[in-house]
């Protein structure tokens, strides 16, 4: 790319945004032309406004530190030093649907990380190594907003990436059924051991709206486009119990799951698909793919969130112990990093095949 397209994060200062921030650092693409978020945060520079609350393991990019900070709610301000946006806001899902509808109809494309428009029938939610041919729907949200440029494309919710990729390397063989827990990090919440310290030695068992997202929004990912709105599958049914634990980085879920038919498919034929698994990403070689997907890992004690949760730059997927099960056919466990492939880098990935088949200019 001759010259690097100019983007704005919006809710820079929240855990995804910083992340959006760090990954953009050195972007051989993309690179931060503004930064915005709550009217508190307006008007300080970028450095000023995460003073205190910066949740990154590497320091403050350079390029961003002396930046001006806008309000989320001038539009029109950042739009204009930008050509699209990504968006991490921290607002109700109403605001977050209208904000983004703001950006889109200001004819700037918006790549989100927020759950509020992921059902909304002509918005791609997307996996780029699922899904990609759902960007062609944007079309027909283009007409719906009356907007020759702006569009909002999402990805979706960071606990279904450490099955979903599975299941869909598995397509030939029809998952029918699949239970699924994950024990996801505190992270996914913005938050670190030290603004909660009472998740140190704890478990929670809840996670509001969790479980339906994950039982759910794989469904949409395997639809199809069908007048103008993308219709979700029906199949595999998915049962779903999302737990919190004491793990910064990393959301681990254990699978089991049942094929149609009377006859397993080979354990070593499934491991097999995993391994060969790819997509567009890597065929286009986009900047953030990994060149592995899914990996399978042998040793009885792997995944681990502390060994494996960077793997591929935390842009791939970790799976262990596969193994036949005494009620479902084989059972397995996952494991990806939320913040990178759950969340910005997975956003990030979107924005790339986005501008590679020429929606983002």
């Amino acid at each position: 790319m001759e010259k690097k397209l100019k983007v704005g994060v919006l809710g820079a200062t929240g855990m995804v945004g910083q992340r959006f921030v760090s990954l953009l650092e050195d972007h051989p693409w993309f690179e931060v032309a503004a930064v915005a978020a709550s009217p508190n945060s307006a008007g300080k520079t970028y450095e000023e406004a995460v003073s205190g609350r910066w949740k990154m393991d590497t320091p403050i990019p350079e390029a961003v530190k002396d930046m001006r900070v806008h309000s989320v709610l001038e539009v029109e301000n950042v739009c204009r030093d930008v050509d699209f946006v990504f968006s991490a806001v921290d607002m109700s899902k109403d605001e977050i649907r209208s904000i983004e509808e703001r950006y889109a109809k200001c004819e700037t494309p918006v790549v989100s990380n927020n759950s509020a428009h992921r059902w909304t029938a002509d918005v791609p939610m997307v996996i780029p190594e699922i899904n990609p041919e759902h960007i062609a729907i944007i079309e027909s949200q283009k007409k719906r907003l009356g907007t020759k440029r702006g569009f909002i494309a999402v990805k979706p919710n960071c606990s279904i990436q450490s099955y979903t990729p599975v299941l869909t390397a598995w397509k030939e063989f029809v998952p029918t059924q699949a239970v699924v827990t994950t024990y996801q990090a505190i992270s996914g919440a913005g938050k670190t051991f030290k603004d909660w310290p009472e998740m140190k030695g704890n478990v929670i068992p809840f996670i509001s709206g969790e479980e339906e997202k994950s039982e759910i929004e794989p469904l949409k990912i395997w639809g199809h486009i069908e007048n103008d709105r993308i219709v979700r599958a029906q199949s595999p049914v998915i049962s779903s119990q999302c737990i919190r634990v004491p793990v910064l980085y990393g959301h681990t879920a254990a699978v089991f799951v049942n094929f149609a038919g009377d006859r397993k498919p080979d354990r070593d034929l499934l491991i097999e698909k995993m391994e060969a698994f790819s997509g567009l990403p890597q065929e286009l070689k986009l900047p953030s793919a990994p060149k592995q997907f899914i990996r399978y890992m042998r040793e009885d004690n792997r995944p681990q969130v502390l060994a494996d949760v960077d793997y591929e730059h935390g842009m791939g997927i970790s799976i262990g112990r596969l193994r036949e099960d005494s009620i479902f056919d084989y059972k397995f466990v996952g494991l990806s990093h939320n913040t990178i492939r759950g969340a910005a880098g997975g956003a990030v990935l979107c924005a790339e095949l986005l501008t590679a088949r020429g929606y983002i200019d």
